[in-house]
């Protein structure tokens, strides 16, 4: 039997964060597909070879799980150098999206081809997974995890890498031993408390009653915690993220100083970035855009803040808020600043972004660990009497 090699992938709206195996490899690419028609040009296939395959992913895809299937996508970097290239949109059900499955095949393609343990037969490599995911408390909530599992498994999913480097002409055959697919407020939880081991690592947090809003692009969940356990009943899922907020900033530089800016992703950096923060480049010259990214997400933040209070009012005793996710990294200023000016709740932010933005994925990771470790557990003998 084919041994299956466990992946845990968050497909966040900004970009997909991926670990596999036994922790030694981590892919972070970002969620931005777009159609082709044809075999991109490439000048010079000595050129291909030594490019990196992460900024040329062109594949087809083949999966009956797919609305539009055997279509090609240029994937990440290099579809966001098209006109025609398509984020997920507000409103949006990520579990009901091709560009979920594409992206999230497209990943588990990039590290089937870096092993040598799938059979291989000429340009065909036979790969099987133990997958960790999440979809958002709203969906799961409506029960949209068990369709979504459902199309995943059982099926064979083909990427075929076309003009790739390093990957020209290899097709994978994709297959899942397992797909556990989590609550995101409830794997958030999890990092929170536990250690790769699902060891306590936090004492003083495990018995608090603790509300996590994680902030992502398309929605926002606040899970409430207690007793160790999230309170399904209580736990809510808000259509509210920070990518129409990145898509007016985006806007508004376009048509103010007439710079086009390739994803939202280029407007988390000029947000985030350490230096020259909420600064572009106009024809050459340094120039701020604090007036319009201080406009809009203020305006968002007084709106995530407004969940915080309605949800913290329903469950008094609360404790404390922790915020993650990539858009609480992008609205922390402006949410600290109007808890200090208004109710003072105690609320907690990770400073380091790489750990909030890699939440889900190491929670991901941890359960699907967990879940391996105990199914393959050896058996107790029978005993004979």
């Amino acid at each position: 039997m084919t041994k299956s090699r466990v992946a845990a992938i968050d497909v966040g709206n900004d970009s997909i964060k991926a670990i596999f195996g036994e922790l030694e490899y981590q892919l972070n690419i970002p969620n931005i597909i777009a159609r082709d028609t044809e075999d991109r040009p490439v000048i010079g296939i000595e050129e291909l070879d030594n490019k990196n395959p992460l900024d040329g992913i062109h594949i087809k895809v083949h999966s009956p799980a797919l609305k539009d299937n055997n279509a090609i996508y240029r994937v990440g970097n290099l579809a966001t150098k098209t006109d025609n290239a398509t984020e997920l949109d507000p409103g949006s059900s990520k579990s009901e999206e091709d560009q979920t499955l594409i992206m999230l095949f497209a990943t588990l393609a990039l590290d089937a081809v870096k092993q040598d343990g799938f059979p291989k037969a000429k340009n065909v490599i036979e790969a099987t997974y133990t997958l960790g995911t999440g979809l958002p408390l709203r969906e799961v909530k409506e029960g949209k995890d068990a369709g979504y599992r459902s199309r995943l498994i059982g099926n064979v999913h083909q990427v075929e890498f076309l003009v790739t480097p390093k990957y020209q002409g290899l097709k994978i055959n994709l297959k899942f031993n397992e797909v556990k697919v989590y609550p995101e407020g409830f794997a958030a939880f999890i990092n929170l408390v536990m250690d790769n081991s699902l060891k306590i690592i936090n004492k003083d947090l495990i018995d608090k009653r603790i509300l996590i809003q994680d902030i992502g692009g398309l929605s926002t969940d606040i899970a409430v915690i207690k007793n160790r356990n999230v309170d399904d009943d209580k736990a809510q899922g808000f259509n509210l993220g920070v990518s129409e907020s990145l898509e007016a900033i985006r806007e508004e530089i376009r048509k103010k100083h007439g710079v086009e800016l390739d994803s939202r992703r280029d407007v988390v950096e000029i947000i985030t970035r350490k230096n020259d923060r909420n600064h572009i480049m106009v024809k050459g010259s340094r120039t701020s855009v604090h007036d319009i990214t201080d406009r809009i997400l203020l305006d968002l933040a007084k709106k995530q803040y407004r969940l915080l209070r309605n949800v913290w009012q329903k469950n008094s005793q609360t404790e404390i808020c922790y915020f993650v996710g990539g858009g609480s990294h992008v609205l922390k200023d402006y949410l600290k600043t109007l808890n200090n000016n208004l109710d003072g709740y105690n609320i907690e932010f990770f400073e380091d972004e790489k750990e909030s933005i890699w939440m889900m994925a190491n929670a991901y990771y941890k359960l699907i660990m967990d879940f391996v470790r105990k199914t393959e557990k050896p058996k107790e003998p029978i005993k004979a009497n």
